[in-house]
């Protein structure tokens, strides 16, 4: 039985961020449900505003790839976002729609999105937890090409949410994360799509 490689990031990069503590609190319990996780930050992955003419002009910017190659050599992905104005923030969809751009690396072939499974989770600060983002979040990922699992975790008034340890407070949210968590995992060792880095 393989060990699944899951990829784990939030939709904002802002320090103290309610989705940044859930992907954190998700990279833990994917790890104890048997996953290899890599907890990256989108702000180590800076990129323009997404512009075809740009792209046209400079070709695809080196961050995008990586990104690609990132969700390529690994079995599954799960994503943390808030919400902003009822909707997914604009950091992640300019990330999402530059890496749906990602058709090679290098010589080889790539599809970062083809069939992979993605797991969701939603915060915000107010009593809807950010079900409006992660609704928004699910078409476009599904729109993508991507398979997302359907157990979800919404964490609602993120900032009382947490205590010291960065464990949810709420045992319904712990349950509801374990299993959004062993979903993504279980999908992740059926589909196996990963490509070697």
């Amino acid at each position: 039985m393989i060990t699944p490689k899951i990829l784990v990031f939030a939709g904002s990069t802002r320090n103290g961020a309610i989705s940044g503590h859930v992907a954190d609190n998700a990279a833990r319990v994917l790890a104890t449900a048997g996953a290899d996780v890599t907890r990256i930050s989108l702000a180590d992955y800076p990129l323009p505003i997404m512009d075809e003419e740009l792209e046209a002009e400079k070709g695809l910017p080196a961050n995008a790839t990586k990104l690609a190659r990132l969700i390529a050599t690994h079995d599954g992905v799960l994503v943390a976002t808030p919400e902003y104005n009822g909707s997914i923030p604009p950091l992640l969809k300019n990330v999402i729609d530059w890496v749906s751009r990602v058709t090679t690396d290098g010589a080889r072939p790539i599809k970062p999105y083809a069939s992979r499974p993605f797991a969701l989770c939603s915060s915000s600060n107010g009593p809807f937890a950010g079900i409006r983002a992660i609704n928004h979040l699910r078409a476009v990922l599904v729109h993508v090409g991507c398979d997302v699992v359907s157990p979800q975790c919404s964490v609602a008034r993120g900032q009382e949410a947490f205590d010291d340890t960065g464990e949810f407070r709420d045992p319904r949210s712990r349950d509801v994360m374990a299993q959004v968590c062993e979903t993504l995992v279980e999908r992740a060792k059926l589909l196996a799509t990963r490509v070697d880095a």
